[in-house]
């Protein structure tokens, strides 16, 4: 992890976004988090090296957002890990810092966020802006596996984040890209598994 805030960065500058042209449609809700995304989340935080013990947990406000968070939460402390806190986050806010400085305090090993792409790039600018957090240890659930994160955060500022996808697949952001794998194929049956 870094050191501290980014102190190159000129703070007369506000991280935040700016509107430019027409407001952009509200982006839908993220849908219900699936079972094997939420095991492929799981063991992409279990797999980090270093080896992840606590973390803390962020959501938006939006109910299947933060039933996601609420199901990691449980999970990961049935496993033997620790949630230092779960933090939310709306999608509009005069700053986020409050929610910055709270996902930040204690500083976890890594962090594990649900949320649409609009709140969480906000929120990421803001983190990268006035924290030590860092994307390489931050792990979303599927909503934010989206270009659209990528494009409205920046790409700097996302760069290393991965996650899950709804089939059990995994996502990170390389860039201005995001590079989707599939989830491993169930191995072969043997003929004398099938059943007649």
């Amino acid at each position: 992890m870094s050191t501290g805030p980014r102190s190159g960065r000129a703070r007369s500058r506000s991280p935040l976004l700016r509107p430019s042209g027409p407001a952009p449609a509200t982006p839908a809700a993220p849908a219900a988090h699936t079972g094997a995304e939420l095991r492929s989340l799981l063991g992409l935080v279990a797999a980090a090296r270093p080896t992840v013990r606590t973390v803390t947990v962020g959501h938006g406000r939006d109910p299947a957002s933060e039933a996601a968070a609420l199901a990691f939460a449980e999970a990961w402390q049935a496993r033997g890990g620790e949630v230092q806190a779960l933090v939310d986050w709306p999608d509009a806010a005069a700053s986020w810092l409050r929610a910055a400085r709270r996902l930040t305090t204690g500083t976890p090993d890594a962090w594990v966020v649900a949320g649409g792409p609009l709140g969480w790039a906000q929120l990421s600018r803001r983190l990268r802006h006035s924290t030590d957090w860092t994307p390489r240890r931050t792990f979303g659930f599927a909503s934010l596996g989206d270009i659209l994160a990528v494009e409205l955060a920046g790409a700097e500022t996302l760069r290393g984040m991965s996650g899950a996808t709804p089939d059990g697949g995994t996502w990170r952001v390389g860039g201005e890209l995001i590079s989707y794998h599939p989830a491993d194929p169930a191995p072969p049956r043997r003929y004398d598994d099938f059943q007649e």
